[in-house]
């Protein structure tokens, strides 16, 4: 039975100085040399971040994942899905690893597979063959949910291309009842609409019902980006796996062009609308840009919203004396704020916005890992099942074919309404 749970590091680990830690961890990876790929998320602390080999958010590394050639281990320094996703997409020889097992996504554990088996069989109930419903998992999601919606005709998505995916499976997504559906050049090579652009790529026959949206498990993403699409709050409800058609009537799911699954980032959660107020107040001059996982409101009031990769972006081709708020994880905006002297940044909100499951990523678990390698042994190995990998491939082969902007709102304006 494969580890769920981090073992106590051998006591040494723990004794090591900093410097010591890290002159064992730049040893290991020059004995490993070009077998080791080091990945390590935007969020991770700077002293992790330092033995990286590529550096990036949920999407870019995915990409970075599926490049690698003749290597035999990649070290993923970000959350548990994430790893998961890796060994997905590299080569099956390549032994993925993830320095503390405990190193999780309380998102992605807002839904299971049994969930969404029931919520899926519920909707089909209720929708019937004349409402065909297209599933769309967030990257922060389990490797079993990926591989739902790969069966099911779906995709997954970032928020770097969440607005893009969401309009690939509005044009009708991948047709059901071809067993290995939309795989697009190297991911298959069907249609759906004719006229969407991403149609000869990854979809199958045309459709002539509009789809109706699954999107899970960030409501907020999807309600964002649904909104910046132009679809009213009207025509999205919530689904609460834990309550009978998620909470709904019949007539709203059916009325519905988007379903949302209860779920959200415990970081992104604590910034709230009044932050804003605050830091509009303090800094007249102070540009807002906020992440869509982000509340509704919250990125309503924010001058800008898009993705990590984005609000990096932003920030590094900003003149100097640009002054930023940001509302993301700490860790990066630190990182940022000390790349960036010559401008203002600051953490949208005083709260502690911090993921700590990825801080459980350290340098003693990084160095364990890595020596253990070096001797031969693999510990923490992340490992996905033959099925679970086959149907997850097509869901994130669609997610890499599907380019996106970064930046799904693009600039909002203040809305009077609210969401619960």
């Amino acid at each position: 039975m494969a580890l769920v749970w981090q073992p106590p590091l051998p006591r040494i680990y723990n004794e090591l100085s900093e410097p010591e830690l890290r002159i064992r961890i730049q040893s290991a990876k020059d004995h490993l040399g070009k077998q080791l790929a080091v990945l390590g998320h935007h969020y991770q602390q700077d002293g992790i971040i330092a033995f990286a080999d590529f550096v990036g958010d949920s999407y870019e590394l995915s990409r970075r994942a599926a490049e690698q050639t003749g290597i035999a281990y990649v070290v993923f320094c970000g959350v548990h899905f994430m790893a998961e996703s890796a060994d997905i997409l590299t080569d099956p020889s390549v032994r993925v690893i993830l320095p503390d097992l405990g190193a999780g996504c309380s998102m992605a554990d807002m839904a299971n597979l049994d969930q969404t088996e029931e919520a899926w069989e519920q909707l089909k109930t209720v929708c019937g063959d004349e409402q065909p419903i297209v599933p769309i998992t967030y990257m922060n999601s389990s490797a079993a949910i990926k591989a739902f919606v790969g069966e099911h005709g779906g995709a997954v998505c970032t928020s770097s291309n969440c607005r893009n995916v969401l309009e690939w499976a509005l044009a009708g997504g991948a047709t059901e009842g071809s067993g290995v559906r939309g795989q697009g050049p190297g991911v298959g090579g069907q249609k759906s609409d004719s006229n969407h652009p991403l149609a000869s790529l990854l979809n199958s026959e045309p459709r002539t019902l509009n789809p109706k949206i699954l999107f899970f498990p960030d409501q907020h993403l999807g309600r964002n980006t649904a909104f910046a699409m132009g679809y009213p709050l009207d025509k999205m409800v919530l689904w609460d796996p834990r309550q009978d058609l998620g909470g709904n009537t019949p007539e709203q799911i059916r009325n519905a062009d988007f379903i949302l699954w209860k779920g959200h980032c415990s970081v992104h959660a604590l910034f709230r609308p009044e932050h804003v107020d605050d830091a509009r107040r303090k800094y007249p001059h102070m540009k807002v840009i906020v992440h869509p996982e982000c509340k509704w409101e919250v990125v309503q009031k924010a001058d800008m919203a898009g993705s990590t990769a984005y609000i990096v972006e932003q920030v590094r081709k900003a003149p100097p004396g640009a002054q930023w708020a940001i509302g993301t994880e700490v860790h990066l905006i630190n990182r940022l704020a000390r790349e960036h002297p010559d401008q203002k940044i600051i953490v949208l909100s005083d709260c502690q916005c911090l993921c700590t499951t990825m801080y459980r990523i350290d340098l003693p678990h990084l160095c364990w890992v890595l020596e253990n390698l070096v001797e031969g042994k693999v510990v923490n190995e992340i490992k996905v099942d033959d099925h679970t990998r086959k149907f997850a491939t097509i869901a994130l082969q669609r997610m890499l074919a599907i380019k996106g902007t970064g930046n799904p709102m693009g600039k909002q304006q203040p809305a009077t309404a609210s969401v619960d």
